[in-house]
């Protein structure tokens, strides 16, 4: 779907729940709130938001604008709290927020809504459930394990770049809790022998440029781009940087991969938004959020870009190609 049809539908969706609802015999039609972590309108949040809606179809037979609503809200950073806020005042039946930021600015807001994330860093460091397994309160929805993924992200650069002395990575730390940092941090630094780790701070597309040429300065071999729902939206601006630095880099998702990165390693996030649909209908049907267990990726994505390979002048080991789940050529 592309960007026009997609923002005409939400158009068509805003305007359209009370002559739904008036549609139904006897009947309420489920009203969901939809905050991603970024503008309608970006290429990401187009692709998770096809997700979610496919999920609601496939999970529970709902047919946006006939048997259920989905209000659209933007969750750019400057407006995420009215997005919430005017969720809120609308009543909605379940807030479906994008990622960890909007499941913040929600918990704060709303203690009785149920709030489904569709991809949390570490939803227990972050303070937004008791524990996986029993979430309490109000929240509940998949993580995405940005902790446990870091070592083998590491490992993988390793074998594509053998003998990497120094690597850079790329974090935005305002983004998560201290202690969520902290857990994604020492996990890569456990994996690091022999290599030496540039942390290079980005609070925005402004600090791209000088992150890199400090990565440049300090002679970085590699590079690995840490879990951020800022990054993933400017995917493309990081691509383009570190090919201009010629700069083998590790990612989170495979937009990165086929915008002409290197390679990723990480959890489907599309396939953890058409899980949130699942959610959506359990809640729906009577269940209460904090006791529907968090629930952890199935599927992991290694893809790699050959001919990003080849422009680096890297030679991919055939085992590692056998590993991976796509071979861009």
């Amino acid at each position: 779907m592309d960007r026009r049809t997609f923002i005409t539908r939400i158009a068509t969706m805003v305007a359209a729940p009370l002559g739904v609802e008036a549609q139904q015999a006897g009947g309420r039609v489920p009203r969901i709130g939809f905050v991603p972590v970024g503008a309608l309108s970006t290429p990401i949040v187009l692709r998770l938001s096809e997700a979610f809606r496919q999920g609601l179809r496939e999970y529970g037979g709902y047919i946006e604008g006939q048997s259920i609503v989905v209000e659209y809200r933007s969750g750019a950073v400057d407006e995420r709290a009215r997005s919430v806020a005017d969720l809120i005042r609308l009543n909605v039946d379940v807030i479906v927020a994008g990622g960890t930021p909007v499941a913040l600015v929600a918990k704060q807001t709303t203690s009785t809504i149920p709030i489904i994330v569709g991809a949390m860093a570490d939803p227990v460091a972050d303070g937004l459930v008791t524990s996986l397994a029993r979430p309490g309160g109000n929240i509940t929805g998949n993580t995405f394990l940005a902790p446990e993924l870091g070592p083998k992200r590491l490992q993988l650069l390793r074998e594509v770049v053998p003998g990497v002395r120094r690597v850079a990575l790329l974090q935005h730390s305002r983004v998560y809790s201290e202690r969520t940092m902290q857990n994604i941090l020492e996990g890569i630094k456990s994996a690091a022998l022999g290599i030496e780790l540039q942390v290079l701070e980005a609070t925005g597309p402004n600090d791209f440029d000088a992150a890199f040429a400090a990565m440049a300065q300090a002679h970085a071999g590699a590079l690995i781009v840490l879990p951020s729902p800022m990054f993933y939206i400017n995917y493309r601006r990081i691509v383009d940087l570190a090919a201009k630095h010629r700069l083998p880099a590790m990612y989170v998702g495979r937009e990165f991969v086929e915008a002409g990165g290197l390679m990723c390693y990480g959890a489907d996030i599309p396939g953890l938004f058409h899980r949130a649909a699942a959610y959506v209908d359990k809640i729906l049907k009577g269940a209460k959020p904090g006791e529907l267990p968090i629930e952890q990726p199935t599927k992991f994505e290694f893809v790699i870009n050959l001919k990003t390979a080849k422009a680096l002048g890297l030679t991919i080991p055939p085992s590692l190609l056998l590993r991976a789940d796509q071979v861009i050529q």
